[in-house]
């Protein structure tokens, strides 16, 4: 079992405060990160997978009664934004499969095919990431999340450029999630993604 512990957690950006003495516990369940867009969201998200420093304050993850170190969360974290890159000469399954590669698990074709066809990615698997809709980049994008079989799920604004279609693929990873003990954060300004959060923590603008 995983638990995030945050206390007093800011951010500054040059003097202008984005996130101010932010503390919340979580334990079990779907924590969602809900706010306008400029309240803080990407930012905590940032700051929970140790791609940005914080201010001040600090946040622990904590498994089986064990403080993990920033080494040991990145490897069981997988994250998913608009804003994260993947390589645009490189096609949907190349990108999902080099992930694969860099990491220290020994990921199987199989799980790589699985991951295709529960993403929905299997119809343009073999063309250039670059050359996708921005719809289609999402899905890759949540596929290559995945691909570690993480125990932390870190979603940012994960229906962006989905169809009706794509929020049920949410609400399946959701559930997936859940089955499995997943530690699964999303954060949202989007109603039905939070409506399936068991635990919300609503941000405001500085």
């Amino acid at each position: 079992m995983i638990t995030l512990q945050v206390q007093q957690l800011s951010k500054r950006y040059i003097k202008k405060p984005v996130l101010s003495d932010l503390s919340f516990t979580h334990e079990s369940g779907v924590l969602g990160i809900a706010g306008e867009n400029g309240s803080g969201k990407s930012t905590l998200l940032k700051c929970l997978s140790y791609l940005l420093k914080p201010s001040k304050g600090n946040f622990s993850w904590i498994k089986d009664g064990k403080v993990l170190d920033r080494t040991e969360v990145k490897s069981i974290t997988g994250f998913a934004a608009p804003y994260i890159s993947l390589y645009a000469e490189l096609t949907a399954r190349e990108n999902i499969q080099f992930i694969s590669n860099i990491s220290d698990l020994e990921i199987s074709e199989d799980h790589i095919s699985s991951l295709i066809d529960e993403m929905d990615v299997a119809s343009f698997q073999h063309q250039a990431f670059g050359s996708l809709s921005s719809g289609q980049k999402q899905r890759v994008k949540l596929a290559v999340a995945l691909v570690q079989q993480p125990e932390i799920l870190i979603l940012d604004e994960p229906g962006t450029n989905l169809d009706e279609k794509g929020f049920s693929l949410i609400e399946k990873l959701v559930n997936d999630s859940k089955s499995q003990n997943r530690f699964m954060v999303i954060a949202s300004n989007n109603k039905l993604e939070l409506d399936l959060c068991d635990q919300i923590i609503n941000l405001t603008n500085s």
